[in-house]
């Protein structure tokens, strides 16, 4: 049992989490060892001259594991960023790629700093030089460490670290796979910035396709019409809360923000409220629902599903008691402290793991990658020999539905719909649902067959960790 006296901070939580996992396994402590810690972290300060005087900034970039080249993981921009929790989101890059299977170590970055305090020319300024310091030690590289954006960066701070290392590298021809979450129109790829909402979406439908997981967590039937708390609306929680919604008929009772929560028993518009928040900088003075001062104390509302999207930690041992959610599914990193997770466990609720759960950005993230290197869009060879076949049967089709003997038609729309091969969008949504799907039954195999695993988490770093120690031992290790 974790002891309750004390919060473990959020590497600790990852550690106590990974040696909870390896104690049911059969690998030797040292390559237990071995997987666990980072391999290295490099800590940069650089000078910027801004408005007539030159500002230090402090950046990060660690790589936890290169059990497999190259190593991938988010840069992120906070004032919160320091040294512990770049190595501790490094951990769970590793175990989440060696989870979805792809062919990334895990690596994470991190630059100390508030954008929303600098013109768009000056952050620019900031993240090229970032992107220098980084790249000239192959710490941005197409085929060693491909960064990808995370909290407080985007696709436009993609672009300018892909232009700065194309700078650099000016005959490299797989330049733009130096870092992924660009625009699609940059080197980026269709579907990319839903990826991680689109994930959470297909995490949730998969879990609901198994009604005796389902019923492990108290609940019933399908997701339609069942009740959600989401906190943080930004990329991530936005596109979760929007597919929900609208896909799957999902109600959205609760949206929490940095300036408080707004709820609704009828659902909130998530489009609405989404202006909202972009006009106004937060939910406050919203009309159409009931606001709360403070939000963190709607964590602990009723609902059937809560999805933590903001940052690591927000579930702890002071509010875990009282959740009353029998189903989170960890959008954010690290949402659930490991203390947290032990009272939890112990009331019954189901923890969709964060390395599974936010698992569709790096699976889109390399979708992209695989893009830049091969130099062609996904669906451009096949999808007019897709439509051309389809083609064929809709006419056989058509011709026999002219026989008033058989009396049948062909329903309205349906020529349309299957005659349309696949584009880029169609394929990566294919491809990241067949992830998700596949990484849930490995996990769900561990925990419905092993009786020392009652826990999804578990299970996952089970999964994980075995994943990564035998691509140790294939070196040699």
């Amino acid at each position: 049992m974790i002891s309750h006296a004390r919060e473990p901070s959020f590497r600790e939580s990852v550690d106590l989490m990974f040696n909870r996992a390896v104690a049911l396994m059969d690998i030797s402590p040292g390559l237990q060892e071995k997987i666990r810690i980072c391999n290295a972290t490099y800590t940069v300060r650089f000078g910027v001259r801004l408005r007539g005087d030159i500002h230090t900034f402090t950046g990060y970039r660690s790589v936890h594991s290169e059990h497999m080249e190259p190593v991938k993981g988010g840069i992120r921009y906070s004032l919160g960023v320091n040294q512990d929790e770049v190595e501790a989101l490094a951990a769970l890059m590793t175990y989440k790629c060696a989870l979805v299977e792809t062919p990334f170590g895990g690596s994470k970055g991190g630059l100390c700093i508030d954008p929303r305090q600098y013109e768009e020319d000056e952050l620019e300024r900031i993240t090229r030089r970032f992107a220098y310091e980084l790249a000239k030690r192959d710490l941005i590289h197409p085929s060693q460490n491909v960064p990808a954006p995370d909290m407080g960066t985007g696709e436009r701070e993609m672009a300018w670290i892909a232009d700065q290392y194309a700078r650099m590298n000016t005959t490299d021809i797989n330049a733009k796979a130096c870092v992924t979450g660009k625009p699609a129109h940059a080197g980026g790829i269709q579907g990319r910035i839903e990826a991680t909402g689109r994930g959470v979406e297909y995490a949730l439908q998969e879990f609901f396709r198994h009604p005796q997981d389902v019923a492990r967590a108290g609940l019933s039937g399908t997701l339609d019409g069942k009740r959600v708390i989401i906190q943080g609306l930004g990329n991530v929680g936005y596109h979760a809360a929007k597919f929900l919604s609208e896909d799957d008929g999902c109600r959205i009772t609760a949206v929490i923000e940095h300036d408080g929560a707004l709820l609704s028993d009828k659902g909130l518009d998530i489009e609405a409220v989404r202006h909202w928040i972009m006009q106004n900088g937060g939910v406050k003075g919203y009309a159409d629902a009931t606001h709360v001062e403070d939000g963190a104390s709607v964590l602990e509302h009723e609902c059937d599903i809560l999805i933590p999207a903001a940052l690591e930690g927000v579930i702890h041992l002071g509010n875990a008691a009282r959740i009353k959610a029998p189903l989170i599914i960890e959008a954010a990193n690290g949402p659930v402290t490991a203390g947290a997770d032990a009272i939890l466990r112990e009331k019954g609720c189901v923890i969709i793991p964060d390395m599974y759960a936010n698992a569709g950005g790096v699976t889109v993230s390399y979708f992209e990658w695989v893009k830049n290197l091969s130099h062609i869009r996904f669906g451009r060879m096949q999808r007019r020999q897709e439509e051309s076949r389809h083609e064929l049967l809709i006419n056989e089709l058509e011709r026999l539905s002219r026989d008033r003997e058989l009396g049948w038609t062909l329903s309205p729309g349906f020529k349309q719909k299957y005659l349309r091969g696949a584009g880029e969008l169609e394929l990566v949504r294919s491809g990241l649902d067949d992830t998700m799907r596949g990484a849930y039954q490995a996990m769900q195999e561990v925990w419905h067959e092993r009786g020392d695993v009652d826990d999804l988490r578990t299970a996952a770093y089970l999964v994980s960790i075995g994943r990564v120690a035998a691509a140790y031992r294939a070196k040699g290790l």
